[in-house]
């Protein structure tokens, strides 16, 4: 799929390593001017440094002011920003997966800040700039637990399945600047395999509720947010886009 991104520039956070960084690498194999956002700088310079006219950046979604001078320096050194992909993102480790009654409210609290505030704070300050400018792409990442929630996530589900209307919201406000807002939610990901990780563990479980029978690439995900924005979809916003082989088409149903 060629899609012709020449002359636009796109911030991606979280692009340090795994989703993040290859949806900057993929937006900028077709032609775009990419900053890799990241709160690590060493694996934001790591990743961008295989991009051509990439720029590494320190960002802590989290924080306002590190956000707001990440887009007034964009908008200095660039001149524009025409794409956001709201990636960065976190969710529980084994240790937390627990029950609501149970679960630590300052696992609450620092999930929606990153998951689902960090989005609001990174959206606010670049439609900014793409409201001046009349135009612009935002994809926000969720997940396909914010359409269809599991067990155990109850906080991680809560910010992604916000995302998911955060994204419907922002198409809406944003349309009669020529803004368009989307959002992809993946689903089982390639690192469901990655020995000794708790996911590593179950793998198998998970995979065998996903139509397609394997895990989706980060290239899938890179692959269906340059769709997005590629000039010849500039008739699609307010949509949820689900990349996770059928599984939120029915697949944890299969066994019925």
């Amino acid at each position: 799929m060629k899609i012709d991104l020449d002359g636009k520039v796109a911030l991606v956070t979280g692009a340090g390593r795994g989703i993040g960084e290859a949806m900057a690498r993929v937006l900028a194999s077709h032609g775009a001017r990419v900053v890799y956002a990241d709160m690590n700088l060493d694996t934001a310079k790591a990743s961008a440094a295989k991009s051509p006219r990439a720029i590494a950046m320190l960002m802590d979604v989290t924080k306002r002011d590190e956000v707001e001078s990440g887009i007034a320096r964009i908008q200095k050194e660039c001149g524009r920003l025409d794409i956001l992909v709201n990636n960065a993102g976190i969710n529980s480790g084994k240790e937390f997966r627990v029950n609501i009654d149970k679960f630590s409210p300052e696992q609450w609290d620092k999930i929606l800040k990153v998951d689902l505030t960090g989005v609001f704070l990174v959206s606010r300050s670049a439609a900014q700039v793409m409201v001046a400018q009349k135009s612009g792409r935002i994809v926000n990442i969720a997940s396909a637990l914010g359409v269809v929630p599991a067990r155990l996530q109850c906080a991680y589900t809560a910010a992604k399945g916000a995302v998911v209307n955060l994204s419907k919201t922002m198409a809406i406000e944003l349309a009669t600047d020529n803004i368009l807002v989307n959002c992809v939610c993946p689903g089982t990901m390639e690192n469901v395999y990655v020995p000794g990780t708790y996911l590593g563990e179950l793998g198998d479980r998970i995979l065998s509720h996903v139509p397609l029978g394997r895990p989706g690439s980060f290239v899938d995900i890179a692959n269906a947010v340059a769709f997005l924005v590629a000039p010849e979809s500039s008739y699609i916003t307010g949509q949820t886009l689900c990349v996770d082989g059928g599984w939120t088409a029915g697949g944890f149903f299969r066994d019925f």
